[in-house]
């Protein structure tokens, strides 16, 4: 995977250094301002340039946006040795263990939770970027439950589509948790609690919760 500041032109050595210098400034001013009320020159006073400077990297605030949420879909990747996400039932194990790495970069998360939610705003332009990123990780979460009830010789259940869109809510909400109080919220294991929950649900469901219910005496 290509770093997001080698996109175009080959770039000198110093400007790809001030690039992503620009980008972790975009990240902590984006994850605590928001995309609308964070500027460009908050990003340029972080990191002692000017307006004018920040727009000769970037071009414009909007693509400095989609080059930040590129940065953070990186940073999921960083530390495997194939450099993309992996497709099938290691894709479950995938998800535990980025969780378990967002623990230690919360500056990251941070981001990626404020403009996930500024994005349902009318005309934010990251909202395409989340759709298409929601449809996709729900396309590639489903064909993991597939291939996995393929291999336990489960049939296949109608209910993965649900499970599937349930794995990605529980992720996200964790992580808002998370952001709101660190010490109540363990993240890794909350979310390895959840997925595991959530691919036995599907593989081995069990009782409907109605059947907890005690009749009244």
């Amino acid at each position: 995977m290509a770093n997001v500041s080698d996109t175009g032109p080959q770039l000198r050595p110093a400007t790809r250094l001030k690039r992503t210098e620009i980008l972790k400034a975009a990240v902590e001013i984006f994850g605590s301002k928001g995309y609308t009320n964070g500027t460009l020159a908050d990003i340029a006073e972080q990191v002692g340039m000017t307006h004018a400077g920040v727009l000769h990297h970037f071009g414009s605030k909007q693509k400095l946006l989609l080059e930040v949420l590129a940065y953070r879909d990186q940073a999921d990747v960083a530390d495997l040795v194939e450099q993309h996400i992996p497709g099938g039932p290691e894709l479950f194990l995938h998800l535990v263990r980025t969780a378990f790495a967002n623990a230690r970069r919360a500056g990251i998360v941070q981001v990626y939770t404020v403009l996930s939610g500024e994005s349902v705003t009318d005309d934010h332009p990251a909202r395409s970027f989340f759709e298409e990123r929601y449809t996709t990780l729900r396309r590639e979460v489903s064909n993991a439950f597939l291939e996995l009830c393929a291999r336990e010789g489960v049939t296949e259940p109608d209910t993965i589509a649900e499970a599937s869109a349930s794995i990605l809510a529980v992720m996200d909400g964790l992580q808002l948790q998370w952001l709101l109080h660190p010490a109540a919220i363990e993240l890794g294991r909350a979310n390895e609690f959840a997925i595991r929950a959530i691919v036995n649900a599907v593989l081995q469901p069990g009782p409907e919760l109605e059947s907890y219910q005690r009749s009244a005496s």
